[in-house]
């Protein structure tokens, strides 16, 4: 019988067929954690007598408050270190990145089952891994016993076909879909990104879709591995690669036709995700703070769509930018190929690599009435930290020219 990307993948990790709609025992390949939830799991591990099984399939992350802002954020992290030496997991250190741009640098695959305790697990997806985030008791089960119960889900097929448009990005793909769909459209369905539009995209474009299923309630958001995913592991240094997709004549929920020509910038409003328009329906509105960065679009072809419009130009006065690479490695990229020095020539201030603003703890938390328009993927009340601003999201590309402008601007007169 022919099978969707989620059913081979939980079947193979079942041990068994499954199909759409059954709940099995899966086990898993690796699980995460953060600052911000990895305190409640191990007391979640501690209370109920549990030890990690495999050290090795653990990965205990800092990156939600670097650096630590208060001595709360700071005992969680020595927590969190302590922890991670004394059962000798995986540990990485405030200032090398983001968990969901590590898990891809570093350890994802394809066919892999992954569980994070975040939501924006899903950005694994764009490896061609069935990755999905859950709870702290769910996933101190998980680590303890090495496997996890879950439901299969059904599958709802994105085919992008066509070529994106000036000034249009994979971050645009995914708001047009999120808004069509809203925010509780795909609730636990996997997504699977298809279509020559997505084939042509890099393994950073492809994460930012991967990421952003998860504001449609999905479980899981898939990109079926190919040579692009191949070539991202050798230049990572890393082995594994398999091709997985779905098979022909797979049963599909749903099946949406995305033409990519016919889209245009995105913009979503302010309080929800779904709340969307192209930006030139958006009209004259004017933007306090500028912030590029997240696990949706802080990579480093993010920073140089940003260094390409800001490249000559200076900040519109009264209209600050603030940048967060979401890891070490691109940050010494935009050191390295110049990227950091346009960056700053034209105004912005660079935080180090790490969650930042997006998660509303540090890094450029706007005031009272400001609006501000980011790069991340959430823009609910008191997301960027102030209950009384106003978030918008968009790709890097809007926000640099946006920066450059003052109001929201569609990047293409700069590209």
């Amino acid at each position: 019988m022919a099978k969707t990307m989620s059913e081979k993948i939980i079947g193979e990790h079942a041990g068994r067929s499954v199909s759409a709609g059954e709940t099995v025992i899966a086990t898993v390949d690796l699980c995460f954690t953060h600052d911000a939830s990895g305190p409640l799991l191990i007391s979640q591990l501690k209370e109920l007598g549990l030890n990690v099984a495999n050290p090795r399939n653990a990965v205990f992350f800092i990156d939600h408050a670097v650096p630590a802002p208060r001595r709360e954020n700071a005992n969680d992290q020595k927590l969190l270190r302590d922890y991670a030496r004394k059962i000798g997991a995986n540990f990485s250190e405030a200032g090398n990145g983001i968990c969901h741009q590590l898990i891809a640098e570093d350890y994802a695959l394809p066919g892999q089952i992954i569980l994070g305790t975040d939501s924006h697990t899903v950005t694994a997806g764009a490896l061609g891994a069935f990755a999905t985030g859950m709870g702290a008791t769910d996933m101190a089960v998980a680590m303890a016993l090495g496997r996890t119960w879950l439901r299969v889900p059904e599958t709802i097929m994105v085919n992008v076909s066509g070529e994106l448009g000036k000034g249009v990005f994979s971050k645009d793909v995914a708001l047009y879909l999120i808004g069509k769909l809203g925010s509780e459209g795909a609730n636990y369905k996997s997504i699977e990104f298809c279509g020559e539009t997505v084939e042509r995209m890099e393994i950073g474009q492809r994460m930012t879709l991967s990421n952003m299923v998860v504001e449609a309630g999905a479980k899981a958001g898939l990109v079926p591995s190919d040579i692009e995913t191949k070539l991202f592991l050798e230049r990572e240094g890393r082995t594994g690669f398999r091709q997985i997709s779905s098979d022909k004549g797979a049963e599909f929920e749903d099946i949406i036709d995305v033409e990519a020509e016919e889209l245009r910038p995105m913009v979503a409003l302010p309080d929800s995700v779904d709340n969307v328009k192209p930006v030139d329906e958006v009209g004259d509105v004017a933007i306090d703070t500028v912030f590029v960065g997240s696990c949706t679009n802080g990579r480093i072809e993010d920073l140089r769509i940003v260094a390409k419009i800001l490249s000559g130009r200076k900040l519109e006065r009264g209209t600050r930018l603030v940048v967060t690479p979401s890891s070490k490695r691109t940050l010494i990229e935009a050191i390295k190929d110049g990227t950091l020095q346009t960056l700053l020539s034209a105004g912005a201030a660079v935080t180090p690599p790490g969650c930042g603003v997006c998660f509303g703890a540090l890094g450029g938390v706007p005031a009272d009435g400001e609006k501000i328009l980011t790069s991340t993927n959430r823009n609910f009340k008191a997301r960027t930290g102030n209950p009384e601003a106003h978030t918008y999201l968009a790709s890097p590309a809007v926000c640099a020219a946006t920066a450059v402008k003052g109001v929201i601007t569609d990047p293409g007169e700069f590209l």
